[in-house]
């Protein structure tokens, strides 16, 4: 058993990093810190109501990247396919694109009229998936 501890406050989603991530995330921690030992993982993200996202080695129970950007709740952030970039939704009416490497968000889309509270991306087709208290799913296109 492992445990990381995360945010002050709740802990609104986690998604497990696929194995694709692992050499971008060590890429990320090492430009912070060129000394850093590269990790295997597993790795983890997590979102939380004090508005930010934080990957974690599981490893060794450290945050090892926030990011900070959203307004309100985040509810849910994942890994983008590639393993190179994370997208999250939240409670501030957002999707949200991050470089995790520069630790910077890419890509902000008003998505809908009230709080955005989960997303997936399809298996094989570039799309992306959210739903919300407005009682609309809406299908994004990534490009």
């Amino acid at each position: 058993k492992a445990v990381v501890s995360t945010q002050s406050t709740g802990v609104e989603c986690v998604a497990w990093a696929q194995d694709n991530c692992t050499s971008h995330i060590n890429e990320c921690v090492q430009q912070e810190n060129p000394r850093a030992v590269k990790s295997e993982g597993p790795f983890l993200i997590s979102g939380s109501r004090d508005k930010t996202i934080k990957v974690f080695d599981v490893s060794t129970g450290f945050c090892i990247i926030s990011l900070i950007g959203h307004d309100n709740w985040v509810r849910q952030a994942i890994f983008h396919p590639s393993g190179k970039f994370i997208v999250s939704c939240a409670d501030d009416k957002t999707l949200r694109v991050w470089d995790y490497k520069n630790r910077r968000c890419t890509k902000t889309i008003n998505a809908h009229e009230h709080f955005v509270t989960c997303l997936d991306f399809h298996r094989n087709a570039p799309f992306v998936i959210t739903g919300s208290v407005d009682q609309q799913c809406k299908v994004w296109e990534c490009r």
